[in-house]
């Protein structure tokens, strides 16, 4: 335990994207290629978007995909106010990874004391050095949590967000391991710098108006911090899949499109563990372990 201190592709015309099942519209990020010569391989994923577009089900579903190919996967569930993402993967909701540090309080009293500049972490970690009582795990995908929100009035979110801030940027990955962030809704976590530590942002757009201008502005902050970004059409139906890549900031960054599945639906509705291995899931697992 550690110390606690298209593949390149030619581009699809609105109205052939509309025709095709999944929107296959790669480019490859120079950055990731770069790093990925010769040295030590990295992928921390952020998935982010706005609420009830679907994040932590493409979370799930990508960590499965990959788990299928023998990847070890760390899925992080960085929203304090979501319940849903550990039924979907099949597994019992971790402990608050706050609690490592002497719960949630205690972390604030540090920030305050150190006037915001303690440091939580002495050292890296590895997905190994995770505490077995704060993390689940099963078919080679392991849960942790940064921590929820329990009780009225017990604060704001500020002490998840500075632990997972600092986790995120001390965790060290080999080439078989990937960690996937799924993030609150919105962008505050760009505010508070989780978004520094990772090397590639998802982000996921619904068929509403919110979640379409979002795309703008969730793209132009992965550009100010240098991240290469990606959009994932969710909820996508023969009916708005031609709207929805018009309308999105910028479609040469549209890298898979995902139907609107009634038994993925029903699934999460019902609190159950995700079973189906949409095609759009499996070109964007094919894609992220190109690059």
């Amino acid at each position: 335990m550690r110390g606690a201190l298209s593949p390149s592709g030619t581009r699809l015309a609105p109205t052939e994207a509309a025709r095709r099942p999944v929107a296959c519209c790669f480019e490859r990020p120079e950055q990731l290629l770069e790093k990925r010569k010769g040295v030590n391989i990295e992928m921390k994923i952020a998935v982010c978007g706005k609420g009830g577009c679907g994040k932590s089900t493409v979370t799930s579903l990508l960590a499965k995909a990959l788990a299928r190919r023998g990847k070890e996967i760390l899925v992080i569930d960085s929203d304090e106010s979501n319940y849903g993402l550990h039924r979907q993967l099949g597994m019992k909701l971790p402990r608050d990874f706050t609690d490592y540090f002497g719960g949630k309080q205690n972390v604030l009293n540090d920030m305050m004391l150190s006037k915001f500049t303690h440091q939580f972490f002495e050292e890296t970690w590895t997905i190994d050095d995770i505490p077995e009582d704060y993390y689940s795990l099963k078919d080679g995908v392991k849960l942790m949590s940064s921590g929820k929100i329990h009780q009225a009035n017990e604060g704001c979110s500020c002490a998840m967000g500075t632990v997972m801030t600092q986790f995120i940027q001390n965790l060290r990955l080999t080439e078989d391991q990937f960690a996937l962030m799924d993030m609150e809704a919105g962008i505050e976590h760009f505010g508070r710098g989780i978004d520094n530590g990772v090397d590639l942002i998802l982000i996921i757009i619904d068929p509403s108006y919110e979640s379409l201008q979002l795309s703008k502005k969730i793209g132009e902050l992965s550009e100010s911090i240098r991240k290469p970004f990606y959009y994932v059409l969710n909820k996508v139906t023969k009916e708005n899949q031609e709207m929805m890549y018009e309308a999105v900031w910028n479609s040469s960054r549209v890298a898979v499109s995902l139907s609107a599945d009634p038994s993925i639906m029903g699934e999460g509705l019902m609190g159950k563990e995700l079973s189906e291995k949409p095609d759009a899931i499996e070109n964007l697992t094919e894609f992220l372990l190109s690059i």
